[in-house]
């Protein structure tokens, strides 16, 4: 049971972010492209690196987790139903505070002709995994022309964030990604068992205790994937190349905290920022609609 979480994120994960690593970590994105208006005001929760990270708040408790739980539970009641089309009310948004837009636009993670939504995350961030059940409703109540991608970010190296994103990709290769997103979070939060961090104390464990490609490939095996090859494909050129891409890409789109939600490569919401996960699936939803207006009066 999850007793703490980790002392790089800030206290109310349904809200909070993970960002980038304060050392300057290669795989981190160094000079991301700014959107036409940046934050003013909100900075990201968690920019401390491990060395800092004494002087941090004190970490989350189970009680604290289970109450910033509650509001994503009251914005999945709430949400509207799949596919109904939201209202534009253009009044109602402020960009540079609800969301940023990205500029230029970029194209989209993964080639499609439906509008594209795009959840940056990790799943090594306690923000992240709060957020995942939120991010699930937004899915479903997105209409028939659009999708959810998935871009794992691997800034945080001095996290261990490098070994779970090519898991995901090659979980993603071998089809298994969707059936065991929620069990993968799961084994990270909750039981230990592909966690960086000790969950006991909320401190990360010793580097040599931190999960490696090949523990992560007993995991897998769950779901009946051969170990050696989950690890033959993780460590492919194709794997690789996609892992650089998803660096490339999160770039290009300014992200440097997690979660993040890119909609079709122009606009940029975080939940930290926006400070109200039902403030955020509905924005989420606008922009959509947005898109949709934009792409029917062509």
């Amino acid at each position: 049971m999850l007793k703490r979480l980790p002392i790089l994120c800030a206290a109310w994960l349904a809200l909070a972010a993970c960002g980038h690593a304060g050392d300057g970590g290669t795989a981190a994105p160094a000079t991301p492209a700014p959107a036409s208006t940046t934050p003013a005001t909100a900075a990201p929760a968690a920019t401390s690196t491990a060395a800092s990270a004494s002087s941090a708040a004190p970490a989350t408790t189970t009680a604290a987790a289970a109450s910033a739980a509650a509001p994503v539970a009251a914005a999945t009641a709430a949400a509207a139903t799949p596919g109904a089309a939201v209202v534009a009310d253009d009044s109602k948004w402020v960009e540079g505070k609800d969301y940023y837009r990205i500029d230029p636009a970029q194209p989209k993670f993964i080639p499609t002709d439906k509008i594209e939504v795009v959840e940056v995350f990790s799943y090594a961030c306690p923000a992240c995994w709060q957020f995942h059940g939120t991010m699930d409703q937004i899915e479903h109540g997105l209409p028939s022309d659009a999708v959810v991608h998935y871009l794992p970010s691997s800034m945080r190296p001095d996290e261990n964030w490098v070994v779970y994103q090519r898991a995901y990709f090659a979980a993603e290769a071998l089809g298994v990604r969707a059936k065991a997103h929620d069990a993968f979070y799961d084994a990270t939060w909750k039981t230990g068992e592909t966690s960086t961090y000790d969950l006991s104390n909320g401190q990360p464990k010793p580097k040599g205790a931190w999960p490696t490609i090949e523990d992560i490939a007993k995991f897998y095996a769950k779901f009946g994937v051969d170990p050696k090859e989950f690890i033959a494909v993780a460590n492919s050129f194709s794997v690789n190349t996609k892992m650089k891409q998803a660096d490339d890409m999160q770039r290009a789109y300014g992200v440097n905290e997690t979660p993040n939600i890119v909609v079709d490569g122009k606009y940029r919401v975080s939940p930290h920022d926006i400070g109200s996960t039902q403030r955020t699936i509905e924005v989420i939803q606008w922009l959509v609609a947005k898109e949709a207006a934009a792409g029917a009066g062509k």
